[in-house]
């Protein structure tokens, strides 16, 4: 057959042609089957759908997060050596009950002793220039001494009173017992003399940072935590947005892994600055711990119920659903009977409803009860 360039041409075009021809209706049926269409139901499939009318509500805002069991500080002490030395021995343990004033370690004290023996020194020199001062004030009157050298004994003895005072202060600090003090003014001999570290406050044991034999620095080295347990603070993380939201004594509750169930607190303080690392700032929570289930760095769900008033658009939780991409979204009821697929901005959630700050209106009517049923039938 001979060799014809017009038939081919004309050929291959027609060819191209159809290619596009058929291509274009899988194309648009694509983009059609990418948009929901709305679902229509016969009047006994309608009977299972419940509907909901938008409208502006008034609701107190609760705001759920997490948080961090701390000590109550201005209920919690840090016990400090009191003076140097090396531990003798310890008496309690962490989780012991103490009361104010209770021994709680043993010190071999080079302080403890000098502070003793300065006592010591002070008490006798006091009693001597005491009993000078009174030999003096009777010659003075016999003319045995003059008024001037009598003057000067008085003023020694007041000075020597002066450091007996100060003397005996410094063994009040080191917390000495008053058994040992009143054998040393008796003029009896003290046997080893250790520091007693003693508790300042009544309260529980709740940490023990020294070890027996470890050397003490005076005023600067901890050595027990005592705090009081009743009440401890719950350090809840609040998200800025949701800092609007909350104000000081807003009631909150408290819920940890621990037993117990939940536990009511009272937002005491609220942080002034932003946490650098999360974003969110610090509100602290003041929480009754009569039975002591809350313990320090226990992690807690915390939510917290705002008592000032707001408004906005509220809808039963049962009427959202989520998408393929995980986007919230409810069906709306459309004029003609169908329901359409509306997506919706959610905000925080108060009781079984979400607030919708963006998607609906006042006015219309959204399914809360059957929107599984609807989804269903829209997927087929």
């Amino acid at each position: 057959m001979p060799w014809r360039p017009a038939a081919f041409v004309f050929a291959l075009g027609a060819l191209l042609a159809a290619a596009g021809c058929s291509s274009r209706p899988e194309t648009q049926h694509a983009a059609v089957s990418d948009t929901p269409q709305n679902v229509t139901m016969t009047p006994a499939q309608r009977q299972r759908i419940h509907l909901f009318t938008v409208a502006p509500a008034s609701f107190h805002r609760a705001i759920e997060t997490t948080g961090v069991v701390d000590f109550d500080n201005d209920q919690a002490t840090s016990v400090l050596a009191p003076f140097s030395g090396s531990v003798a021995r310890l008496l309690v343990a962490p989780g012991d009950k103490v009361r104010q004033g209770q021994p709680l370690a043993l010190v071999d004290s080079p302080d403890f002793s000098a502070a003793i023996g300065a006592y010591r020194k002070a008490l006798a020199n006091a009693r001597n220039t005491r009993r000078l001062a009174d030999i003096d004030k009777d010659l003075v009157q016999h003319e045995g001494v003059s008024r001037r050298e009598a003057e000067q004994a008085q003023t020694d003895a007041a000075s020597a009173e002066a450091d007996r005072d100060a003397a005996l202060q410094a063994l009040v600090a080191l917390h000495v017992d008053a058994g040992t003090i009143e054998a040393i003014q008796s003029g009896g001999t003290v046997a080893r003399v250790q520091g007693i570290i003693r508790a300042p406050v009544a309260g529980t044991v709740v940490e023990k940072l020294i070890t027996p034999g470890q050397l003490l620095q005076a005023g600067t080295t901890p050595c027990f935590t005592v705090a009081d347990l009743s009440k401890v603070w719950v350090m809840a993380q609040v998200p800025a947005a949701e800092l609007a939201g909350i104000r000081v004594g807003d009631p909150a509750q408290v819920e940890t892994a621990a037993p117990g169930g939940e536990l009511a607190g009272t937002v005491d303080n609220i942080a002034a600055v932003v946490n650098p690392d999360t974003r969110a700032v610090a509100a602290r929570i003041v929480v009754s711990n009569p039975q002591g289930v809350l313990r320090k760095q226990m992690y807690a769900r915390v939510r917290i119920q705002s008592r000032q008033a707001s408004k906005g658009l509220l809808v039963p939780a049962s009427a959202l659903l989520r998408d393929d991409d995980n986007l919230p979204f409810v069906y709306l009821a459309q004029p003609d009977g169908s329901f359409a697929r509306r997506h919706v901005t959610t905000g925080s959630r108060t009781g079984d409803d979400y607030l919708v700050s963006d998607g609906l209106q006042p006015g219309e009517r959204i399914v809360v009860d059957g929107g599984i049923f609807v989804q269903f039938m829209q997927n087929q």
